[in-house]
């Protein structure tokens, strides 16, 4: 067992299961949280738990270590300690992925609409379950599947559907988005390895070749459901200062039936919808 093995199994031990929500009748032989109910809350698998807390996986990615984060109720800190035992490290030289309390508060008042926050480097860490729900559960992806430019440069699966128009402004404003991203952070590992690979690719390539430089604000976007059909978004970027993370609200377009669309995922919930 290594240090982030022990801080998992302590801050485990010490949360009360009724504050995460879990109420049970029958008397509990550990006072926290069990390895399996840690695993649930947090969205990743029970063997996962087990081998961190043993040590036998010593590096989660930064959207586990904010689902944990999350899921045991860390406070700023406590989150940028896990975070650092995972080896993420934290300064002015690397893109930030805590998500502070407070953001998790204002989500908490947000929660009509699919939530979403992700890095600079447009990598999911946090959503909400109807976010889940409207594009599809994240915790089935790998990492490259929850990163918003590897999907839409090299051809993910997604279940939203643009314009041709739609689509090149899209992408223009993430590349020109990335650009800034670049100059805030140039010695970040992350991002010059992002950067390469995406340059691969012709499309984004044509892109970067222009320099813009520029802050991804909003998109439309349509969401293919396959249980409730179409369902018409615009997302806007609310930037937080300070944290350089992206907090991105998904709205029912004006004029359509996608609010009742969400209305009724979010009465079905995540595990009755079908995943694909």
């Amino acid at each position: 067992m290594n240090d982030l093995g022990v801080a998992l199994r302590a801050w485990r031990d010490r949360l009360d299961p009724a504050s995460a929500g879990l109420v049970h009748a029958a008397p509990r032989r550990v006072s926290g949280l069990r390895r399996g109910e840690l695993a649930m809350l947090a969205g990743i698998s029970a063997e996962y738990v087990e081998r961190l807390e043993q040590g036998r996986s010593t590096t989660p990615s930064a959207q586990v270590c904010a689902a944990l984060a999350r899921a045991l109720q860390l406070t700023d800190n406590e989150q940028a300690h896990l975070m650092s035992l995972a080896g993420h490290a934290a300064g002015p030289d690397r893109v930030p992925r805590l998500i502070p309390s407070s953001l998790h508060r204002i989500m908490a008042q947000l929660e009509a609409g699919p939530l979403a926050v992700y890095d600079a480097t447009w990598q999911l860490l946090h959503w909400n379950p109807l976010f889940a729900a409207t594009f599809g559960d994240p915790t089935r992806v790998t990492d490259d599947g929850r990163n918003v430019l590897i999907m839409q440069f090299e051809g993910f699966p997604i279940r939203a559907r643009q314009t041709p128009g739609e689509r090149a402004e899209f992408e223009e404003s993430l590349v020109a988005d990335l650009r800034a991203t670049t100059g805030r952070y140039p010695h970040d590992p992350d991002v010059a390895a992002l950067v390469a690979r995406l340059q691969r690719g012709p499309r984004f390539r044509a892109l970067w070749a222009r320099r813009a430089v520029d802050y991804h604000e909003h998109a439309s976007k349509t969401v293919v459901h396959p249980d409730v059909g179409e369902i018409p978004l615009t997302s806007d970027v609310l930037a937080t200062r300070g944290t350089d993370l992206r907090l991105v609200v998904h709205t029912a377009r004006p004029g359509t039936d996608a609010r009742g669309k969400l209305d009724l995922l979010a009465a079905i919930g995540l595990q009755r919808m079908t995943s694909r």
